[in-house]
């Protein structure tokens, strides 16, 4: 049923409704005509015409509220938070490479990156780190990046040139322009630290990182990406209430657990949508039992062939899950 009153406070679409009752007014005026001798045919026309107008201009001001609601749901970033899984120092290089291949091919795309919060080991690997891109259709091409990648390689610390087997986990936030979802501030504990990387003076002396941690579950944001504090923490609620509204939406369909585990699952072996294996130059998407053997183009952000593919399995209703299998 629609809201009228909600329709007349819009200010996008006052003027409409504005015109819309002042329809009413002349249709309710030429009601009482149609019981009038010689009128009454008249009467009635009159009113079919102006029902059809308000209808008209109802349907308009609907248009206008759906399109708002869909630019408001519409993702115009996503946060990438990747760890390393099993597999040591050669599971944070993994990590690492992996960011290094989603800035690319976010360079490709012209999509912003800002590197919102970071953890590397000695050897320079992500131990973790959420990364925020921005862009026209970012979402839908990272929502399948979401899960363990596994790499089979040589890496640079094994002296006896032995193939090792490590893992990854991304997770895909969506970020929306407006969201939805409320929270009570005394549930939200904020923290300040320095932030501790380069930046000048300014980031080094001043305590410019926020943390927030969300009291009722547990969930921790990080930003250290801005120079003033006050930015770190919009940013940093921003991304806060989108991992609420995603839980939140999670747990109404009773799968929280669930979704949590598919895109990050523990990091092990055994758990993973793809694996990377550099001696045979090949990537195998194990949802699509699909492998390209481009391994550097893609790693250096040609991503595209891949998420194509997704793309069109997804639609054909053949996108699996992720394997178990060692």
């Amino acid at each position: 049923m629609t809201d009228i009153q909600a329709l007349k406070q819009n200010p996008k679409t006052t003027y409409l409704m504005q015109e819309y009752e002042r329809l009413l007014v002349l249709i309710a005026e030429l009601e009482p005509m149609q019981s009038e001798p010689g009128m009454a045919e008249l009467a009635r026309e009159d009113i079919v015409k102006l029902e059809a107008q308000s209808k008209e201009i109802l349907t308009q001001a609907e248009e206008i509220v759906a399109k708002d609601k869909e630019e408001e749901a519409e993702v115009k970033a996503v946060v990438l938070e990747l760890r390393a899984g099993a597999g040591g120092d050669e599971a944070a290089l993994f990590a690492y490479q992996l960011a290094e291949m989603y800035e690319k091919y976010a360079a490709i795309k012209k999509w912003g990156v800002t590197v919102l919060d970071e953890s590397k080991n000695d050897l320079g690997g992500y131990k973790e780190a959420s990364i925020e891109i921005k862009g026209k259709g970012v979402y839908d091409a990272l929502k399948y990046e979401m899960g363990v990648h596994r790499v089979q390689r040589v890496p640079i610390t094994e002296k006896a040139g032995r193939v090792h087997t490590s893992t990854a986990s991304v997770a895909v936030l969506p970020v929306r322009e407006k969201v939805m979802f409320e929270v009570n501030p005394a549930d939200i504990e904020m923290g300040f630290s320095r932030s501790g990387g380069a930046g000048g003076q300014n980031v080094n002396k001043v305590e410019t990182a926020v943390h927030l941690v969300h009291k009722p579950t547990g969930l921790m944001v990080r930003c250290t990406s801005e120079r003033s504090q006050a930015k770190n923490r919009e940013k940093a609620m921003s991304i806060l209430l989108a991992k609420l509204e995603e839980l939140d939406r999670a747990k109404q369909a009773k799968a929280a657990s669930a979704e949590r585990k598919n895109q990050i699952g523990t990091g092990d072996r055994s758990e993973k949508i793809r694996t990377y294996n550099f001696p045979q130059n090949r990537i195998t998407d194990h949802r699509i039992k699909e492998t390209w053997h481009n391994i550097e183009g893609i790693m250096g952000g040609d991503l595209d062939p891949v998420v194509l593919v997704l793309k069109e399995r997804e639609q054909s209703g053949t996108l699996g899950e992720a394997a178990d299998e060692e």
